[in-house]
């Protein structure tokens, strides 16, 4: 099963010098049958596109909670074997928890099958809606457009080789 798991920069270099994601159980995001039933699709790659969106979504409120972090979300899709991830408990259709699963167990960063980064002129957006999340989520729409424009901001892809180089550490 494919999960998508929020993190920082920071996080990813953690990560990175561990060889391992998550210390246990830890949230990610997946096609859940939810998250199949709200998106109401049948194509795979939505789907799957749906699932790294709430992925980055949950990495922007770790960059809310996290001031010194640099304002670039950051997700990583990550196969995990079968049994390894389960949906969160609490209600299936709750937006905020849409497609969230737990893994049980960290797992390997060599498993990895790609790393979601922001681009560097995204900073500034991202960092406005990480600013704007509280508002937002307390009903603010105007806070909540400020939130909705990291949507104007691709994840770049990029191959598991070269984490070093995005943690700044090759």
């Amino acid at each position: 099963m494919r999960v998508y798991v929020p993190l920082t920069l920071s996080g990813l270099a953690e990560a990175h010098r561990t060889g391992e994601l998550g210390t246990g159980p830890f949230a990610a995001y997946a096609v859940t049958p939810a998250l199949r039933e709200w998106y109401a699709s049948d194509d795979v790659e939505e789907l799957e596109y749906a699932a790294l969106s709430r992925a980055a979504l949950a990495s922007l409120r770790l960059l809310a909670a996290d001031p010194g972090a640099a304002r670039r979300r950051v997700v990583v899709a990550v196969d995990v074997p079968e049994g390894a991830a389960a949906t969160a408990p609490g209600p299936e259709a709750d937006p905020a928890t849409l497609g969230e699963v737990s893994v049980a167990a960290p797992q390997p960063l060599a498993k990895a099958a790609a790393v979601h980064v922001d681009a560097d002129d995204a900073q500034t957006d991202v960092a406005a809606a990480a600013d704007a999340l509280e508002a937002a989520d307390g009903g603010d729409d105007d806070a909540q457009s400020v939130v909705d424009g990291t949507d104007d901001h691709e994840l770049l892809w990029f191959a598991t080789q070269e984490i070093a180089n995005l943690v700044g550490q090759g």
